[in-house]
């Protein structure tokens, strides 16, 4: 640690600033995570955050609140990260950090930002009234028609589906819908993935939550055309969401044949949010079992069960 923190302060050499530095560090850490999923980059984020608390300790006036927003920024990441390989007291734990530090920033697009960020944790973690109503409170904190108000209200839809609450989940998907051309221009660098497709892909998690499957596996199908390149993992998530519908609305074979293709990506990237699903399709392909298709995606994933290494993260 202490040379890693002599190693930053000596960047300016490299011709950045410590801010800088681990300001590019962290959009290299977010591709990684998209290509690679959580595995290559937690390790990495745990350290930059314990840097930059050592860097704190000895920075003043501008230089201490830009490290503070970092330090938002990074503990974000990082819950993000742990959201994604399944850990989610570990997400619950940085989210948390992240929301007070955030505070200490006064800025109020990224406060807003990690607010939405504990409602979208919330949906994750089988709690749809605590998804509601803390995408509501940033909802209400956020700028009008910006781009953080966006993303609460595309969590919300979400929360609002879990809860069998379908005319105000439409509701709010169309009032974002609406949003995203309004939206484009906003300056704040929070939220900047939200594009028609991630829209798209809560609009079809709503509809398999309210039981709608045979739309929802429409839905996920168009969305993840309109995926943009290098969201690898992701599009495995979606695929495997996916699966799951068409198992729901009674395709098994194809249901089996997606959920391959994101047994592929889950075994190259680690992600928890993919295996979740895939365990659902597992269980959802039983009665299918002596089906070619069905049989092949079962055995698979029994095996790359079996090959999962154990982590302490």
């Amino acid at each position: 640690m202490p040379a890693t923190v002599r190693a930053l302060r000596d960047t300016s050499a490299y011709g950045a600033t410590p801010v800088e530095h681990l300001r590019r560090t962290r959009r290299l850490l977010i591709d990684s995570d998209n290509l690679l999923g959580p595995r290559q980059a937690l390790d990495a984020v745990r350290t930059h955050v314990q840097v930059i608390q050592e860097l704190r300790r000895e920075a003043r006036g501008a230089d201490r609140r830009d490290l503070t927003e970092l330090a938002t920024q990074y503990a974000e990441f990082l819950s993000w990260l742990h959201q994604d390989s399944g850990d989610t007291t570990a997400a619950s734990d940085w989210l948390d950090r992240a929301l007070d530090w955030s505070y200490t920033v006064g800025d109020r697009d990224l406060t807003t930002y990690v607010l939405a960020r504990k409602a979208q944790l919330a949906a994750d973690t089988a709690d749809p009234a605590g998804a509601v109503d803390l995408a509501e409170a940033a909802h209400r904190m956020a700028r009008p028609r910006s781009r953080p108000a966006a993303v609460a209200r595309t969590y919300g839809a979400y929360g609002h589906a879990l809860r069998g609450e379908s005319a105000a989940s439409e509701r709010a998907i169309d009032e974002v819908r609406g949003s995203l051309d309004g939206i484009a221009d906003d300056p704040t660098p929070w939220g900047v993935w939200l594009n028609s497709s991630y829209v798209e892909i809560h609009r079809a998690r709503s509809l398999q939550a309210l039981g709608r499957h045979a739309r929802a596996a429409t839905a996920f199908a168009a969305a993840i055309r309109l995926l943009p390149d290098g969201y690898h993992r992701d599009r495995g998530v979606y695929l495997a969401r996916q699966a799951v519908s068409l198992a729901a609305a009674g395709s098994p074979q194809h249901a089996a044949a997606t959920g391959l293709r994101a047994l592929t990506v889950a075994g190259e990237t680690g992600s928890g949010r993919i295996t979740t699903e895939l365990a659902r399709l597992d269980r959802s392909l039983v009665r299918w079992h002596p089906a070619d298709e069905v049989a092949e995606f079962r055995a698979a994933f029994a095996s790359t069960l079996r090959r999962a290494p154990e982590t302490d993260s």
